[in-house]
């Protein structure tokens, strides 16, 4: 599908880029997906469950909005987490406007003061403080809390917002466009995200392992989709590892019997058949990569590849 040129757009159109910052599990994926209408990054009460940059394209008649999610900044203890940083720190580069994502139900953490450092640094572009999970504040709380995120640094606006309940999300998109520079639309408008069909699958098979398993070995999985084919019009073939990094590790994600391991592949093929509108038979496969989060070379064969520095 062509772009409209600018002559074909109402006049006063207004585009950018919003990079969404956070520590993780603020609530970044959830009020993407909710702009957007669509699951286009995976959500899980676990933190750091956004390992890369995405972005979902959100087009209104007056502006298209492309929205940049990053990996939860923290303090990294492996290479994985070393990428996930730098990931979300590059995506400072470039951007129309930032919003700072945070829990306002707890005051802030040294994550927190971590990124309102980053921002200071980059000046990126204008900065929205948006307090998140506003539904889960004490009352009593709420000036202290409001207070001590405030004083982290000069944000151009502030306000309250939960972002599955949906408080103030429309005011926030008011003025989200009301920063944005005018500009072209940078994307089809029934295009949602720039993320493949086939990475997107992956994600969603990560996911269910998240839901379905407990304690450090979620975040020690990793899935690729090593087969992606078209059987039929109406059915689609995937074939995906998931790779772990101990042998006890592949035990515990496959189950007694192999039930564990069904039921992520059930649940994710409910999810990747929603997202494609069409059958998908799928086959998993379990695997040991030992301590692939702490291996460069590890990283760089699952995809955790960062694109050189310019």
């Amino acid at each position: 599908m062509e772009l409209p040129t600018l002559e074909e757009l109402p006049e006063g159109y207004r585009s950018g880029f919003v990079a969404v910052l956070g520590k993780p599990n603020v609530g970044k994926s959830t009020l993407i997906n909710a702009f957007v209408g669509q699951k286009i990054a995976i959500i899980s009460p676990k933190p750091q469950t956004t390992r890369r940059r995405l972005r979902g394209i959100l087009t209104l008649p007056q502006a298209q909005i492309i929205f940049v999610d990053t990996p939860g900044i923290h303090f990294p203890k492996h290479k994985l987490g070393e990428y996930m940083v730098e990931t979300a720190t590059r995506a400072l580069k470039g951007i129309d406007l930032a919003l700072f994502m945070v829990d306002v139900s707890q005051p802030p953490t040294g994550e927190d003061e971590e990124i309102a450092r980053l921002l200071r640094e980059y000046r990126p572009a204008p900065v929205i403080l948006v307090l998140n999970k506003v539904d889960l504040l004490r009352p009593e709380r709420e000036e202290a809390h409001r207070e001590a995120y405030l004083a982290l640094g000069e944000f151009r606006e502030w306000l309250f917002l939960s972002a599955t309940r949906g408080d103030n999300r429309e005011r926030l998109l008011e003025l989200i466009i009301e920063y944005l520079p005018l500009g072209p639309q940078y994307y089809p408008p029934d295009q949602v995200t720039d993320q493949e069909v086939r990475f997107m699958a992956a994600e969603l098979i990560r996911e269910q392992a998240l839901e379905f398993l407990h304690q450090e070995v979620p975040h020690s999985v990793a899935v690729v989709v090593e087969e992606f084919q078209e059987r039929r019009e109406d059915l689609t073939y995937i074939s995906a590892t998931i790779y772990v990094e101990k042998k006890s590790q592949k035990g515990i994600v496959l189950g007694q019997g192999g039930k564990t391991v069904k039921r992520i592949g059930t649940a994710a093929r409910k999810e990747i058949e929603a997202l494609l509108g069409k059958r998908v038979y799928l086959e998993l496969w379990v695997k040991v990569s030992k301590k692939w989060r702490r291996d460069e070379g590890a990283l760089r064969r699952l995809g955790y590849v960062l694109p050189k520095k310019k």
